[in-house]
């Protein structure tokens, strides 16, 4: 679901970036200006924050940097490098969620930093961390924006970024603005930098044709690509399942769906419509497991299920086992964990899930983003343990055997 955004700003990399300027306010401002001051240059917070004040009135940017922009820029770039220089140690914990606001979050990693896709503001950004626990504070790239009146203009869910035989995919549930007509759709980047524009390569779907959302796709050993998604058997509303078809390019399917599950355990069937979604692949060295969601959605119950793969013809419905109980529940405390992606630290030598839950009891789609780290058990299978609560501090993604870029 489409969550509050924050402001879009410029190419990653730089300090608060100049260049596509969108209409920002001062309060997206000094949300900005706190996240620098609490990481790198509490000393300085009395003279950021009185520079903030004017822009914290009726100041509108619509396409020029103003002058206290400018001022804010000079700031932060003398302050954050003098910080650094002195050797201040970065934080050893952080705490969740690491994202305020923020659902059915897609993590990927690319030349050592992590990119996060999201659906914001009636579009697709991505944005862009060298530190997994520092997304919130970086620059949303608008990478896609839907054309009006089209199949696929309104309700944009769970974008995912791959990288596939030489290219960037997003790939995108949309509809005309009715729930009923939710497809799979397919974007296609422009260049191998992921946060410059997306064109739109088609829609992706079986013969049948059904509503679809949750769409990921599943790379084999031989580079053979299966597509993985949430739709409904028939026309009518009333369950969702998981299923799979082969893929004949990044682009395309090309042979009929196949269902893999459908809610059926009772912690499956909290809510009506019954809700399997969110089916994301996960890895163990030659162990395939498709994690998913299960109940529904805007209920405190939301929670993680697990298939594992037996071998064989992926294809094949029996070839995947469903565990009888979920792998991510709620806890008194976090509602609702769910649709999560996964990742590893800096270092590659910690495995980390990244999931979405409820910011409080009977929130339902109010959500925002947390992290941690998770392990496997004796039989390869994740042991994700119980979410965390907000607040309580964790030891950051492991960086002690990074390279140095």
């Amino acid at each position: 679901m489409i969550q509050a955004d924050q402001a879009e700003t410029g190419k990653p990399g730089s300090r608060w970036p100049i260049t596509d300027v969108d209409r920002r306010t001062g309060e997206e401002y000094q949300s900005f200006l706190r996240t620098a001051r609490d990481r790198w240059f509490m000393p300085h917070a009395r003279m950021i924050a009185m520079t903030a004040k004017c822009l914290s009135g009726n100041c509108r940017i619509t396409g020029l940097v103003c002058r206290t922009e400018m001022l804010v820029v000079c700031v932060l770039a003398v302050a954050l490098p003098a910080r650094v220089a002195d050797g201040e140690a970065a934080p050893k914990t952080f705490t969740n969620p690491i994202l305020r606001s923020g659902a059915d979050p897609w993590v990927t990693r690319y030349e050592g930093d992590y990119l996060l896709c999201q659906s914001r503001r009636g579009g697709v950004r991505v944005a862009r961390a060298s530190r997994l626990q520092d997304l919130d504070t970086v620059p949303w790239i608008r990478v896609w924006t839907p054309p009006q009146n089209k199949p696929y203009s309104k309700e944009l869910w769970a974008p995912e970024l791959h990288y596939l035989q030489g290219k960037w995919y997003i790939y995108v549930a949309a509809d005309n603005g009715d729930n009923a007509n939710h497809r799979m759709f397919v974007l296609e980047g422009t260049s191998q930098d992921p946060q410059k524009p997306f064109q739109l390569k088609g829609k992706i779907a079986a013969s049948t044709d059904r509503w679809a959302i949750d769409g990921t796709v599943l790379e084999m050993p031989d580079r053979s690509l299966y597509f993985i998604w949430s739709g409904w058997e028939g026309t009518e509303n009333v369950a969702q399942l998981l299923y799979i078809a082969p893929m004949r390019k990044p682009w395309a399917i090309a042979g009929e769906r196949v269902c893999i599950s459908r809610p059926e355990h009772d912690w499956e069937l909290n809510g009506e419509p019954l809700i399997n979604e969110g089916p994301e692949v996960l890895w163990n060295g030659d162990r395939l497991f498709v994690v998913y969601s299960a109940s529904g959605s805007w209920g405190d119950d939301y929670c993680l299920g697990q298939l594992r793969w037996k071998g064989g013809n992926v294809l094949d419905p029996h070839a995947w086992v469903k565990k009888a109980e979920p792998v991510f529940s709620r806890t008194a405390d976090v509602f609702g964990p769910g649709h999560a992606s996964f990742t590893t630290s800096p270092d590659e030598t910690e495995h980390w899930i990244v999931y979405h839950a409820a910011k409080y009891a009977g929130a339902g789609w109010n959500r925002n983003v947390r992290i941690q780290k998770f392990t496997w058990n004796d039989d390869g299978s994740p042991n994700f343990g119980t979410p965390v609560s907000t607040g309580v501090p964790l030891a950051i993604p492991s960086e002690k055997g990074q390279r140095p870029p």
